[in-house]
């Protein structure tokens, strides 16, 4: 398989689009001199069936007078970064792994706070049905695996997951990797579409109260509880808004916390209540199954966070070397730690 082929085309394609707009846009209005008008309207993309933080920060009123426009939804998270690399959104959020491979290529992204997390009650498993005779990494050659996008959270695991139990380069290429949607993906296995999928979160739960599956491995299993990937925005948007990039980063690190103190059945209720009123024509049935936000410590960036994907970018080529991540994120905005 040559899926570094299509990560490098995708964000070579990024930096042509820079190049032609000048990365501008119509979000790009304030100076960060004092007294300038900073945007007040953030555009983004969601996720259908599914309350984002920021989406949480909003209704919450932890974002002030700094309102979010939605754009539509997206099921990549390299989609949604290199839309606001290129200026079509204002923020995106994507594995750590993949604003890598944008910054490598030349895109002026910053990375603000993590979003997502893994720890023991949210993570990503790798199922399979419960007759598969797939039980063991090496049972995965030759097998077809769905996940939601190339070059994200997924491919990372599964290529750290079969490297550690011994498969060589060569054979972990013979893992075929076949995207498909998230809501998807549970039926996508249960057909015999694909040998194994990736699922997390509510879609996870959702499969599991439907039996029938087992899971042969997960990313907690791997790492234990870690961040798994941040929020970026591009660097002459933080400079010209410097306001509303702490206004927004912190209103996610409080919307971070609420949903870690506050009592899971006040969490569903509270997701659903969003979902209804936004008038997406959405289903909020899957929202029942949340157990927790996943992510570490407000939402704090550390180095660890992608130096922990350096093999895994080695070996698709998108690094060289052994990554300089400080050049990746900036912690200053979160006003729950830079205070």
């Amino acid at each position: 398989m040559k899926r570094h082929l299509t990560i490098l085309s995708a964000a070579a394609a990024v930096v042509i689009a820079l190049t032609v707009s000048g990365c501008g846009g119509p979000s790009v209005a304030g100076t960060g001199a004092p007294g300038a008008t900073e945007v007040k309207e953030l555009r983004y993309q969601g996720w259908a069936n599914t309350v984002t933080l920021p989406e949480l920060a909003q209704d919450l009123g932890y974002l002030g007078d700094v309102k979010l426009n939605w754009v539509g939804n997206t099921i990549s998270g390299p989609q949604d970064i290199q839309s606001a690399a290129t200026g079509q959104t204002d923020f995106g959020g994507a594995f750590a792994g993949a604003v890598v491979k944008l910054v490598e290529a030349g895109a002026p992204v910053k990375a603000v706070i993590n979003y997502y997390g893994e720890d023991s009650k949210t993570f990503n498993g790798y199922y399979v049905k419960a007759d598969s005779p797939i039980r063991t990494a090496r049972d995965f050659i030759g097998k077809k695996i769905a996940v939601n996008t190339l070059g994200a959270h997924s491919e990372a695991v599964i290529n750290t997951y079969l490297r550690k139990n011994g498969l060589s380069a060569d054979e972990i290429k013979q893992v075929q990797l076949v995207v498909v949607p998230p809501n998807d993906t549970e039926e996508a296995i249960r057909r015999g579409q694909v040998d194994a999928g990736s699922l997390g979160s509510i879609l996870q739960d959702k499969a599991i109260a439907n039996g029938g599956l087992r899971s042969v491995f997960s990313d907690f299993d791997l790492f234990g509880s870690f961040a798994g990937g941040p929020y970026v925005l591009r660097g002459d948007f933080i400079a010209q808004n410097p306001n509303t990039t702490r206004t927004f980063t912190t209103g996610v690190a409080k919307a971070i916390e609420w949903e870690r103190t506050t009592p899971r059945q006040e969490v569903i209720a509270r997701f659903t209540k969003i979902l209804k009123e936004r008038g997406r024509n959405e289903n909020p049935a899957a929202l029942q199954y949340w157990k927790s936000v996943g992510v570490p410590n407000k939402g704090e960036i550390k180095d660890e966070d992608f130096t922990r994907w350096n093999e895994y970018l080695k070996s698709v080529g998108i690094i060289k070397s052994d990554l300089d991540p400080k050049k990746l994120y900036t912690n200053e905005f979160n006003g729950l730690i830079s205070n």
